[in-house]
């Protein structure tokens, strides 16, 4: 077998690989004699009772392994590489690119552009389509990926083309009907930017994706970011509160014209339309189940839905702490409230909370998921912060304790002299973080919003 191997990282104990004589570092080359091109051909390959796995051992020495195991058994082993194959780059150069607004000298992870449809099946990435094969739209339906997470942000080809600073960019809805015509599900994002996509052209998008109902089922729209490092770049301007309430004016229209044919609302705009147009949040059955929670669209409602339950299972007593919260500008007038709810109850507790502002990117960007390390140093500095300071585990680097600058959360820790508990997004944790004196402090997330290795194969490190 001459064709490269896939490393193997770790093995869980206990496991079959275990059983088999598999050790760190040696090769997976095949699967029923059938070169693995990456992970979701080792899943599909690995979904019988019965394989034979070609190995490479550390020595050289090759074998054949013949296992028996339930049909949906895994081996229980970590590749070095979770996808098993290169990371596709983006071929984009899109006017409206987070990633060109960010200035030098960042970890390198930050700067790759992924644009890769394994990532979005895995991790629920947003891919353009744009450097996607047929080849690729294949195997999709063959393995039958779902779902697919699509950055639309135009239907218009000649308006993509100019967005994605890409003259292909305006040929992906053959592919896009091709995943529709096989029941694939997907999601769509709209990057909203001021004077290019919005209006006519945001309704004329709306219009068109749809047509794709119901295997699209949702649509996004987020108002493109924009930081202070955008020298040399297109001219983009940030949005109104009158442009707010016209976007939400054009959402809400079509909600209710698509969901008593659909039973579903399909478009919906993230949380800061509301807060910049100064508009109610919408009731939680608004969000279908939270379909597009992870671009904003219902996290604040979602937050207040399960504080509110949890405080309902909860009695009043006499505890107190004095703790602190940074947050960024979007949430923290909603953080205020929720702990003003959580007193009710408690109304031994205090709790400051610091909206800070985004100095390292410029004051425009407020969500709490692009503050820094040194941002949240400057400005609590000599603050009085109790005796614990509360941070969204969304500030941190998936399975880390690394903010965007690199500054740990034990050197914030030590600089304002105070323990820092991160907190995961769920509302009961929140209320937990808050109110509970053995809330446990950890210094690492769970959650990812940036491209790491990831492999649903196993867990345990190799000793």
């Amino acid at each position: 077998m001459k064709n490269k191997g896939h490393i193997i990282k770790s093995i869980e104990p206990g496991s079959i690989a275990e059983e088999m004589g598999l050790d760190c570092g040696d090769e997976v080359l095949s699967i029923n004699g059938k070169i693995i091109e990456d992970v979701f051909d080792y899943h599909y390959l690995m979904d019988d009772d019965y394989i034979e796995l070609g190995i490479k051992k550390a020595d050289g020495e090759e074998w054949v392994l013949e296992i028996d195991k339930e049909h949906d058994e895994d081996l229980g082993i970590t590749f070095e590489n979770g996808l098993m194959d290169s990371y596709r780059s983006c071929s984009n150069q899109c006017m409206f690119c987070f990633i060109d607004q960010m200035p030098r000298g960042m970890r390198d992870t930050l700067y790759f552009k992924d644009d890769d449809s394994r990532l979005s099946f895995l991790q629920g990435n947003y891919v353009t389509l744009t450097n996607m094969s047929d080849h690729d739209i294949d195997r999709i339906i063959q393995y039958h990926l779902a779902p697919i997470n699509i950055s639309f942000h135009t239907t218009n080809p000649i308006l993509r083309c100019k967005m994605l600073h890409n003259r292909f960019a305006g040929d992906i809805f053959m592919k896009v009907k091709r995943l529709y015509d096989a029941g694939i599900e997907m999601n769509g994002q709209i990057v909203l930017c001021k004077g290019v996509n919005d209006k006519e052209e945001l309704e004329k998008s709306i219009q068109d994706l749809s047509g794709f109902l119901p295997h699209l089922r949702s649509i996004s729209v987020v108002p493109v970011g924009l930081t202070r490092y955008r020298d040399g770049l297109y001219p983009l301007e940030a949005f109104t509160r009158d442009d707010a309430e016209q976007v939400l004016n054009t959402i809400h229209k079509w909600q209710e014209k698509l969901y008593p044919k659909y039973g579903i609302h399909f478009v919906y705009a993230s949380d800061e339309w509301y807060i910049l147009a100064g508009r109610e949040l919408p009731s939680e059955e608004t969000y279908d189940g939270y379909l597009q929670y992870e671009n904003g669209v219902g996290m604040l409602r979602l937050l207040e839905t399960e504080i509110e339950e949890e405080m309902s299972q909860r009695v009043a007593d006499a505890r107190t702490r004095d703790i602190s919260i940074a947050t960024g500008a979007l949430a923290a007038p909603f953080i205020k409230e929720y702990t003003e709810n959580i007193r009710k109850i408690y109304p031994g507790i205090h709790v400051k909370v610091f909206s800070v502002a985004n100095i390292f990117f410029g004051e425009s960007i407020t969500v709490s998921g692009l503050l820094t390390g040194q941002d949240i140093k400057n400005q609590l500095k000599g603050q009085s912060l109790g005796e614990k300071l509360l941070i969204p585990c969304n500030m941190l680097r998936q399975g880390e304790n690394v903010f965007l600058d690199d500054m740990t959360v034990e050197e914030l820790e030590e600089a304002l002299g105070v323990p820092i508990l991160v907190v995961d997004e769920p509302g009961k944790d929140f209320v937990r973080a808050v109110a509970d004196k053995d809330a446990v402090i950890t210094h690492r997330r769970r959650i990812m919003y940036e491209q790491t290795d990831c492999s649903d194969s196993g867990s345990a490190k190799c000793r």
